[in-house]
């Protein structure tokens, strides 16, 4: 069990953190034809924009409500209806997020009161689906918002019933999935899944609107891939769930609560010992044998645990993220004998405090810096704003997490699998073999004999000084 340090700061120093509006906003995007409104000023809104932009370095489809001075003293419903109205007057337009932020959470914005009266008011709108998330910034991190989102589109979605054994459909599995995986780790794990002749369904699924493609199209106002609001409806069919990811865990127990559908649930899929755990899952309920190229791949991964073993063992590590992203990576480091021994979180979570860290400092990247230092860290782990922190330690940085706009290919970087962890295991290795100089030193003989000083070489005299030596003497 993890022994959490909670903050003692007045204010942080380079936060470690995205707020909740963030996450809540990224699992907008893994439905399809949706677009996220913020209710909030300008700013908030162009900030999560900005933010995915850098990120993904694509479009992203998203709104503001703009309250100014006046409506923030006077009430800003108002501009949740005529905002309402604009998007859904699209016929593109399928899914509206409504989500707060800090400056309406602080105003006592009632969002669901300002839906209700819509919808009476606007009855034309009817087919278009209105979420309302409430994520006020100053609580949580981008990994709360992410769940909070998710747990409005069960509630909203997905009906209470039960599916007797024989209704079910045995190819359909279910996958809740955290904002930790990127839309390369999840096309690699559906990829998997339908190995096994299995159906997943992946909810909400960034994998293909945030995955880096051209569209047919020009300009799409709305989300232009992922998981429909059918795929929620006909959740009870499926013959089980896959939840990846510990801050989705909540709202694994509400989709159980309303299915009934048996649940299967991994904190990582990095490493070998996860990826066994779910193949064998998978040829159990499939029952179908695992692929043989799975066996290759996870020799492959053997191998490369002995070849980067060299660069990696009892070095130490600092990383900075969210709880989900911690809980991930640490069966990745007891595989390849990474030490973490400066951890970082951005909230706290129960399962961070069951987790075999030692100790998890919940604060902000001066808070990892001296962690770092004080226990002389031989490389780091995080995002773009911790690169920038190991840059100024002069130490080694492998990207991973929210946001990376400092890199290009983010979203397509897989870390799952014998296959991502391979990757992973070279890139933390050529890391360190970069840093550090190697080779072997020449061999010196304890009996050599060193030359006496009478018996070094004397320098040659210049011409300069042999001529003046000469005219003196």
């Amino acid at each position: 069990m993890a022994q959490l340090i909670g903050r003692k700061k007045a204010l942080a120093v380079e936060p470690a953190k995205a707020s909740q509006p963030v996450g809540a906003t990224l699992a907008f995007m893994g439905i399809e034809g949706a677009i996220p409104m913020l209710h909030g000023s300008q700013g908030c809104t162009a900030f999560t924009k900005v933010f995915f932009v850098r990120h993904f370095r694509e479009p992203i489809p998203l709104q503001t409500t703009a309250m100014d001075q006046v409506s923030t003293v006077m009430g800003g419903d108002d501009n949740i209806t005529e905002g309402l109205n604009v998007l859904c007057s699209n016929e593109q337009t399928r899914v509206v997020g409504l989500v707060t932020t800090g400056l309406t959470e602080c105003q006592g914005s009632d969002v669901h009161r300002v839906v209700r009266q819509f919808r009476e008011n606007y009855p034309q709108h009817a087919q278009t689906e209105v979420i309302t998330v409430n994520t006020p910034d100053f609580s949580g991190a981008l990994e709360s918002g992410y769940g909070r989102a998710v747990g409005a589109f069960i509630r909203s979605w997905v009906p209470e019933e039960r599916m007797a054994l024989l209704q079910r459909d045995s190819q359909r599995i279910n996958i809740l999935v955290g904002p930790n995986l990127t839309p390369g780790d999840i096309e690699a794990l559906k990829d998997i899944v339908q190995e096994f002749d299995l159906n997943p369904i992946v909810m909400p699924d960034i994998s293909r609107s945030l995955d880096g493609h051209l569209n047919d199209s020009e300009f799409s106002p709305v989300t232009t891939g992922g998981a429909t609001i059918e795929d929620f409806k006909k959740a009870s069919y499926a013959h089980a769930t896959l939840v990846i990811g510990s801050g989705m865990n909540i709202c694994a127990d509400l989709l159980k609560e309303r299915t009934g559908v048996e649940d299967h649930r991994f904190e990582s899929l990095m490493g070998a010992g996860a990826m066994d755990r779910l193949l064998m899952l998978l040829s159990k309920l499939s029952r179908k044998p695992v692929p043989s190229r799975y066996t290759h791949q996870r020799k492959q991964y053997q191998d490369a645990l002995l070849d980067t073993h060299f660069f990696l063992t009892r070095r130490k590590v600092a990383i900075a993220g969210d709880p989900e992203m911690l809980l991930s990576w640490h069966p990745f480091f007891m595989e390849c004998g990474l030490d973490p021994v400066a951890i970082v979180s951005s909230m706290g979570s129960n399962e961070l405090k069951a987790s075999p860290y030692e100790t998890v400092k919940i604060g902000d990247l001066e808070d990892l810096q001296d962690m770092a230092q004080s226990s002389e860290a031989d490389l780091f782990i995080g995002n773009s704003h911790v690169a920038e922190l190991a840059e100024r330690n002069h130490s080694p940085i492998l990207r991973a997490g929210y946001p990376l706009y400092d890199q290009i290919g983010a979203q397509s970087r897989c870390w799952i699998g014998y296959q991502g962890g391979c990757q992973a295991l070279f890139d933390l290795a050529n890391l360190m073999m970069h840093r550090e100089k190697h080779g072997l030193e020449p061999y010196r003989s304890p009996y050599r004999v060193e030359p006496a000083v009478n018996d070094q070489p004397q320098e040659e005299q210049t011409h300069e000084q042999f001529t003046a030596s000469s005219q003196g003497g």
